[in-house]
């Protein structure tokens, strides 16, 4: 054993000890939350150009008050107060009226089309003659229609809706003979609490319902499956190219005259999982920190840190088993490409399913899949990071399944590493990996 831990001892000091160990740190927080934080950067730099759009109001009643909405927008929505200055963060929408000059109305739609192409307006909006009292039951018919040539900026398509329905709405309530400041007050709606359960204190005390933190219960969970998935990347993928360089370059025949083949397996093995540890233990130090300092330290998962550890433990010794199985396996790189390709996709099948994991946590779906071992780190994690979280029972069925699991595959690892660690040529087929496996 001795030996052993003098492979990972080497092993885990020469990732450690490097400026790429270093900059992958840096970068890693950059590539996982590098969007967020660019969204947040940027939320005030947009484009504030006024927005021309032509209306084509079929009905006569809809385009008055459409501007005026446009017109208390401009004045009141578009500016914020930073540092004592008024501070312009979304673009004029100018409305204008356009008057169909015949009754051909695929001439008219072209005519517009042609002003949208030429920059002459941003879109366009027709609104039917019978928008107003439509009592067409097709919900395939559209009263009103918006057209324009960026589909993708959907800003003026939500906001122009809502005036346009107010609109319709109050001129239908005149009709009917009916106050609108009533009807609005009568049919206000409410915003139903999204709470927690209560619970009694050391006291006897039933304490308060807390608001539930619907973002957070999103985050923490993608955060969590996003870091682990991270480190047993960077923990067991490098297991490969590391195993295979030296087989290439014949520096394993040297190793195997001093060490046992299981022996420097299990070393490296080791010394990957201390490296997968080291990273996952700085930054859920450095996230506690972060969110205690931002007042946000309740939305630390901590009832889970040590579950988070021993999975990644785990995971990190299953798929670097396999790994050096494939490094010892194969002859060059391109061929442990190929061989990586399945084995990486199971690692990220959980990215699949985290969200319907996330919001149906103790559902049958969600437990029998989280028990499976490949699929336990990932998402065992995420179930136990979202209330109610899990019974206990279910993490330790967890571990002992993946122990069973990580065991047989360090024994599966370990006949084929023996072999293949000192052959050169071909790449054995199914066929003869089965028959090492077997034979040993």
């Amino acid at each position: 054993m001795r030996k052993t831990f003098v492979v990972a001892m080497r092993e885990y000091q020469a990732a450690v000890r490097t400026k790429t160990f270093i900059i992958t740190l840096v970068l890693m927080p950059i590539m996982m939350g590098g969007g967020v934080g660019m969204q947040l950067l940027l939320h005030d730099k947009v484009d504030t150009t006024d927005k021309h759009i032509a209306v084509v109001d079929l009905t006569g009643q809809l385009y008055i008050p459409l501007s005026s909405a446009a017109t208390e927008r401009n004045e009141k929505g578009i500016f914020v107060e930073e540092e004592g200055e008024t501070k312009q963060i979304k673009p004029r929408y100018l409305i204008e009226q356009e008057t169909p000059v015949s009754d051909n109305r695929d001439e008219m739609i072209f005519a517009l089309s042609e002003r949208v192409r030429n920059e002459e307006i941003f879109g366009f909006v027709i609104i039917e003659p019978d928008a107003i009292n439509n009592s067409d039951p097709n919900p395939m018919r559209h009263a009103m229609s918006y057209y324009s040539n960026s589909p993708t900026y959907d800003d003026i398509l939500r906001w122009i809706d809502d005036p346009i329905n107010e609109a319709i709405q109050v001129s239908r309530m005149k009709t009917a003979n009916l106050d609108a400041a009533i009807v609005m007050k009568a049919t206000q709606k409410h915003r139903m609490a999204n709470l927690g359960l209560v619970e009694k204190d050391e006291d006897g005390k039933i304490t308060k319902a807390q608001q539930t933190n619907e973002l957070a219960n999103i985050i923490v969970p993608l955060g969590m499956m996003m870091l682990m998935f991270m480190t047993i990347m960077i923990g067991a993928t490098p297991l490969v190219h590391s195993v295979l360089e030296e087989k290439m370059q014949r520096i394993s025949e040297v190793l195997l005259g001093s060490v046992p083949p299981f022996q420097l397996m299990m070393g490296k093995l080791l010394g990957m999982v201390g490296v997968s540890m080291t990273i996952g233990t700085i930054y859920l130090v450095g996230s506690a920190v972060a969110v205690h300092f931002a007042g946000y330290g309740e939305m630390f998962p901590s009832h889970i840190v040590w579950w988070f550890l021993i999975f990644q433990a785990l995971a990190v010794l299953m798929f670097g088993s396999l790994f050096i199985a494939v490094g010892a396996a194969v002859s060059d790189l391109k061929e442990a490409q190929n061989v990586m390709t399945p084995m990486t996709l199971v690692m990220i099948v959980p990215m699949f399913v985290w969200i319907n994991v996330v919001k149906e946590p103790t559902s049958s779906f969600s437990t029998v899949l989280s028990l499976i071992p490949p699929f336990t780190p990932m998402l065992m994690t995420i179930r136990q990071a979202v209330p109610p979280g899990v019974p206990t029972w279910q993490p330790l069925l967890g571990v002992v399944l993946m122990l069973i699991t990580t065991v047989g595959c360090v024994f599966v690892a370990g006949r084929i590493f023996r072999i293949g660690i000192l052959m050169q040529g071909k790449a054995p087929s199914i066929r003869e990996a089965m028959s090492w496996i077997v034979r040993g």
